[in-house]
This record gives C-alpha cells, structure tokens and sequence, in this order.
C-alpha cells in the first residue's frame, strides 16, 4: 500500500482566535434574534389564553415592545462578551460589591437555574465534546481554559441580564422563560452541531484522541491485522491525516451509543452474506476457484481506489440503482477497473471478505431506500454520488451499522427526507432537492476520512427540513381537523335523520310538513349539535317542536281548529328560529310560517308516507370511496387480533403502505378519531394519504397493502427490508 498513499497533506491546526471569531459569528447570527421572536411568543400565548392578557400583562407588552431593539442589541452583546471572556476571564473579585437580591430577582435566577440544568442534561453529550475541544483552543491560546461562552448558563445569563431589569409581574417572567426555553431548543441542536464541526475541522480536539487508551470496537478497520493481539500486531504504514479528520474521527467516537441489537444484527447480517456466497461458489465452482487464486486488494487499497474515483460522473451508479440487485456488481467492477487504472493490475485481482461485505452492505442498503421510499428518478443522482463515500465509511468500521447517531446515518436520513416523494412541484421542494443535491456535491469533494463533513452537511440540510416538518405538522393539524369537521357533520347529520325517520314512521304527513322536517328542521338540527353537542337544551327543544308538527299534521286531518290555531301560535317562535337558521330574514320567516299553515288549514289535504332523502354531499370526499366507513365495521374480512394490534397504535408511530400504482411509501399515523377511531394516515411531508377504520386497516394487512412494524428513521427502515431481502434470499437455496 505504502506505494499508493492517500492524497492528503498535512495540515496544521487553525488560528484558534479565527476559530473563536467564527464561533461568535454562529452565536451571534443564530442566538441574536431569540429576543425579538420571544416578544412575538409571549404575546401569543398571552393572546391565545382565556380572557386574553391581562391590564398588567398588557403594560409588560408594551413595555417589550418599546425596548425591543435595545434588548436585541443587549442580548447580542451578551453572547459576544463570552467568547472574550473565554480569551481571558476577567477576575470578579476586586471592586465587587455585596447586595441583598430582592424577592423577585431571587425567583427570577433561582427559575434560570433550573432551566439552565434542564438544558445542560439535555445537551449533556455535545456539551462534552465542546468542553475537550475548547481545552485544546485555550491551549493554542496559552491561556487558562475560559468558561463555554454558548454554555446554557451562560445563555441564561443573557437572557437574566437583558430582561432582569425590567419591573414585569412574576407570572410574565415564567411565561418568558417558557418561551425562551423553547427558543433555545429549536436554536441548541444546529448550533451546537456546527460549533462542534467548526472546532473539529480548524484541528482542535487531538487531545481527546491522547487520552482514549481502548479503541472502541466499533472504530476498528475491517481486515484481517484488528484481529491480531495488540502485542503481535504490526502497525499500519503512517498515513498523513489532517488534524481535523482525527479531531472529527475521535470525537465522535467520544462516549458513541453504540446499540447491543444493532451490532448483533450486524454480525447476523454478514453472516448470511458469506452464507450466499457459499451457495454461490457451490454453484459455479470453477468460477470460484479462479477468483481464489487472484490476489486480494489491501483495504488502504480500495480505500485509495474510492478516494480517487469518488469525484467521477456518479452516472453508472445511478443507472444501477434503476435495477435492483445490480449496484454491488457495478462497484466491484469499479473498484476493478480503479484498480487497473492506478497500475495495480485488475486482471490478478479480487476483493477480501470484509470489502465485499462492505459493498454488498451500502449497495443493499441504497437498493433498499429506492425499493421502501417512493424517490424520484430525479433523486438517483443524489445518491449516486454517495455510494463511494458510504463505502468508505463502511470500510473504516462498523459504526455506520452500529451507531444510531452517526453523522454520515443522519445524513442518509436527512437526505431520504428531503428527497421522498418531492418532484418539485413547489418552489420550497426544489430548494430542499437542490440542497440535498448541493451537499452530496459536498460530501464528495471534501469527505477524506474527516467524519465533519458528514455533520456539516447534515446541519446544512437539516436547517430547510426543519422548516419542512413545521410547514408537515401544520399539515397534519389541518388534516386532522378537517377530517374530525367531516365526521362529526357525519354524526350530526346520521342522528338528523335518524330523528327524522322516526317522524316519518309515526304517520302520513302533508308535504308542507314533511319538506319543513326534511330542510329547514333537519338543517337546524345539525347545525345545533355540531355548535351545541346532543345533551344541551336547545337539541331537546328542536326534538320537541318535530314530534309538535306530527301532532299538527294529525289535528289538521282531523279538523280540529281551535288546538290547531293555538298550537301552531306556540309553535311559531320555533318555526322562525328553524326558517331563519336557513339564512331566511324574519319577514322571509313569518312568510314561511303563513304558507305552512295555509296548508294545514285544508283537513283533506293530501297525506302520504315519507322516506328521508339523504343530503347531496353527505358522503365525504375520499380517494378510496371503499374505505370510508365509520367508527369501523365488523362487515369487512379482517383478523381480529390484527384489528386490536392497530388499534393500540398511537399517533407517531409509522407503517408501510403500498400506493395505488404499487410503490411502497412510509406513513405515519397522525391522528386517532375519538368520535370512530379510524387513523388518520399521512406520509413525511404530512399530507393525508388515507383515512379508514382499524378494521379496513387489518384488511388491508391482509391483502399485502398495509405493513405493521414500519421503522421511524429510512435508514432503519431500509436495514429491516435488507435483513429480509438476506433472509429470503439464503432461506430459498
């Protein structure tokens, strides 16, 4: 190997006062605008809650508004005085003065403290990294190791000393807090991120690498010398790495979470591959045979191969990922003709074991993501151009497949995410593919080894999706509602004309009466549930007036005027309420009224039984008109016990669903009816995608349209449908 080294120089670490500099310029763009969107925050939580705000709350408004520019600067100047504290802090103790801290301001840092622990366990693992690696800047400095100037006590600290001053009521300030401590969340997780990424890719963190004695196993290379003792083994040619690579490499192996399950379904996983290629050689022997006796490539080899290759036209890997189970035959034969091309001579060459692992795993993996997401052609490209990069992330180690968190894992995630069914339609879906396409663009010209890059891209894609999934949650709210607006119309109207079949049934009725029940009445039926619920007086009263008008109808026929005239005066404040629920004005109404009594007052009248007619509109648009049936159905063949499985499906929680032109999909139940507990099913982008009863749901499982057990992130998800895809394929030989 030592004749095909590796591309890169050595690189010295940066100015650390550059580094500071950019770290400032993240926290102050990122954190900067906290102050003026928490103004905005707290009035909308004080608008939104009963009564709305209060004369008091009203005045601490105002007085947010009046300063809102100079809290914004104040609170800028905060977070950059902490980095040049961090330079150099200042001593505390001369000059400083004791003060007694009234009441207020007491409650006021003991609530910070607690929510400055709050944020401190929360952010416990980044906040580590962060600490080892502003270790190594203070030493760059030659200075004392400063406190983190984006610590969360810090953070609060800002936020006190911008708004302690001001005299708010006690519960304003909680309600600040609260928005704040929001704030903060939907900032912390990028910032971080990218703080973290600027200090590993300027060199600074080498000293954790120092102090790590026991290599975690995940961090191993896959060939044969890890499997040698420690004592024995002989070490690997020195390979020229910058010190930010090392710096990204080792922290982000600092405390991994590396998941018992997943390296056993690993282990499982490789296994069966050799199991396949077992059966392979066994049936074609002679072929095997022939690739035995070629001499394997070293993995610095191979790395150097994809290294060299990655930066190519990604065309031939996209058109493999058009035909399932090609993609792994494509890269061996790549990684082949690389070999030919740097002179290492391809015709007396072969893969190990542990390389064609890792290329039978990303490719199955790739394979996988296009066969369980619905991507667009337009996507191949994108990914594409990640196949070599993830098979050197594979060749390093087993982390990828072990590690939940790890950054080039979240980066497929993000990039499956942004990709999955979008075909542009809308100027934010071509952004979210453009980006995607721009960091894989990046990803290929800087990743050498340096796990940031895999972080920065994901922190540069992650920023747009976060937008996505607020845009997917406010779609799901309003799918939610309009499907809870549909079925409670749908139960109001089923108990109208419910109501009113018994009105009918009772006798023959004149068709003044009967089209009064069946328009006006039943109109104002439902519009009384719906704003009233069916247990308030005012649903009682409109029951009472149509059991009335049978009775009417019946004095009528037997002409019996005086009860006739003195009912229907009684009547009359009721009829006009029902006539005017139509939009009717009350001259309109009263002559409603006078021509439904000209008709009574005829005894021989025509009377004839009446069928309730259902309203045009009644039934709820739906793109499968034959899964729409409410609070479910016992008519539908299903299996019980798949039934009862769906329903204790709780909102979150996701399955697979083949579309109608037989693409699997992922979607997520959004929302349960409590009124007839059917799910509202919608996919990453929280467009509805179905509605139907647990009952239609099992069906549907049945028929091999609906898959329980759906994976939350497309990465897991994709590794479930390989495990399978392995399973059948060494369960049929």
């Amino acid at each position: 190997m030592s004749g095909y080294p590796l591309d890169i120089g050595l690189a010295t670490r940066t100015d650390p006062a550059r580094v500071l500099e950019e770290m400032k310029r993240l926290a102050v763009e990122q954190l900067g605008t906290l102050p003026h969107n928490l103004a905005q925050g707290v009035e909308k939580t004080l608008q939104a809650s009963a009564g709305g705000p209060s004369f008091e709350e009203q005045g601490a408004l105002q007085l947010l508004r009046q300063h809102g520019a100079s809290h914004v600067m104040r609170f800028r100047q905060q977070i950059a005085s902490g980095f040049d504290e961090f330079r150099g802090p200042l001593s505390r103790t001369a000059g400083a003065e004791l003060n007694l801290i009234d009441e207020q301001h007491l409650d006021l840092h003991l609530t910070g403290q607690r929510l400055a622990e709050m944020l401190e366990q929360r952010y416990q693992r980044p906040l580590e990294v962060m600490k080892q690696r502003l270790g190594s800047v203070s030493s760059a400095l030659g200075t004392h190791v400063g406190p983190n100037p984006v610590a969360p006590a810090r953070l609060v600290g800002a936020f006190i000393s911008t708004y302690g001053d001001l005299e708010l009521p006690a519960a304003f300030h909680g309600v600040m807090f609260r928005q704040y401590q929001l704030a903060l969340g939907r900032v912390l997780d990028e910032l971080y991120v990218r703080i973290n990424a600027t200090l590993a890719t300027a060199g600074y963190g080498a000293d954790v690498a120092s102090r790590r004695t026991t290599p975690l196993p995940s961090s191993r290379p896959w060939n044969e010398q890890a499997l040698e003792p420690p004592a024995t083994r002989q070490p690997d040619p020195p390979l020229a790495r910058s010190p930010g690579a090392e710096a990204a490499a080792e922290i982000s192996m600092a405390a991994p979470v590396v998941s018992s399950r997943l390296a056993g379904e690993l282990m499982s996983l490789r296994s069966q591959l050799h199991a396949r290629r077992r059966q392979a050689a066994e049936i074609d022997t002679d072929a095997h045979r022939r690739a035995m006796q070629r001499r394997p490539l070293q993995s610095r080899d191979v790395l150097t191969i994809a290294s060299v290759m990655q930066s190519e036209p990604p065309d031939t890997f996209a058109r493999a990922l058009a035909a399932s189970g090609r993609l792994a035959d494509v890269v061996r034969d790549q990684m082949l003709e690389g070999a030919r091309r740097l002179g290492l001579g391809a015709d007396g060459l072969r893969l190990g074991e542990q390389e064609e692992d890792a290329i039978d795993l990303v490719s199955m993996l790739f394979e996988s993501l296009f066969r369980t997401h619905t991507l667009e052609d337009r996507a191949r490209r994108v990914y594409g151009r990640l196949v070599l990069p993830y098979v050197k992330v594979a060749l390093a180690g087993d982390a990828l497949f072990v590690q939940p968190q790890h950054p080039a894992r979240r980066l497929l995630d993000a990039v499956t995410e942004a990709c999955e069914g979008n075909d542009a339609a809308t100027p934010h879906d071509r952004e979210l593919l453009e980006r995607a396409s721009a960091v894989s663009q990046r990803v290929v010209a800087e990743y050498n080894e340096d796990m940031a890059v895999f972080e920065l891209a994901h922190a540069e894609l992650e920023a747009l999706l976060v937008q996505q999934r607020r845009r997917g949650e406010m779609q799901e709210s309003r799918a939610a509602k309009a499907t809870f607006g549909r079925e409670r119309l749908a139960q109001a109207r089923a108990m109208a004309d419910a109501a009113l079949d018994t009105h009918f049934a009772a006798r023959p009725l004149t068709s003044a009466v009967a089209e009064f029940l069946s328009a006006p009445w039943r109109h104002h039926f439902v519009q009384t549930l719906l704003r009233d619920g069916d247990e308030c007086e005012r649903v009682q009263q409109i029951r009472a007036l149509g059991h009335a008008l049978v009775e009417v109808d019946a004095l009528a026929e037997q002409a019996r005027g005086r009860e006739l005239a003195d009912r229907l005066v009684a009547l009359q404040p009721s009829i006009v309420l029902c006539l005017g629920s139509l939009g009717l004005d009350e001259n309109a109404a009263r002559h409603g009224v006078a021509m439904l009594v000209r008709d009574l007052a005829t005894p021989d009248t025509e009377r004839r039984r009446q069928a309730v007619t259902p309203l045009a509109g009644d039934e709820p648009a739906n793109d499968d008109p034959k899964l729409w049936l409410a609070g479910g159905t016992a008519t539908v063949p299903h299996d019980p016990g798949v039934a009862a499985v769906i329903r204790r499906l709780q909102p979150g929680e996701w399955l697979r669903m083949v579309d109608p032109q037989g693409e699997a999909c992922s979607v997520k139940v959004a929302w349960v009816s409590p009124l007839t507990s059917r799910l509202l099913l919608v996919n990453r982008r929280g467009m509805r995608v179905l509605v139907a009863a647990p009952e239609e749901l099992a069906a549907m499982v049945a028929s091999g349209g609906v898959m329980l057990g759906g994976e939350r992130t497309p990465f897991s998800e994709a590794m479930r449908q390989l495990r399978q895809r392995l399973d059948h394929a060494v369960g049929q030989h």
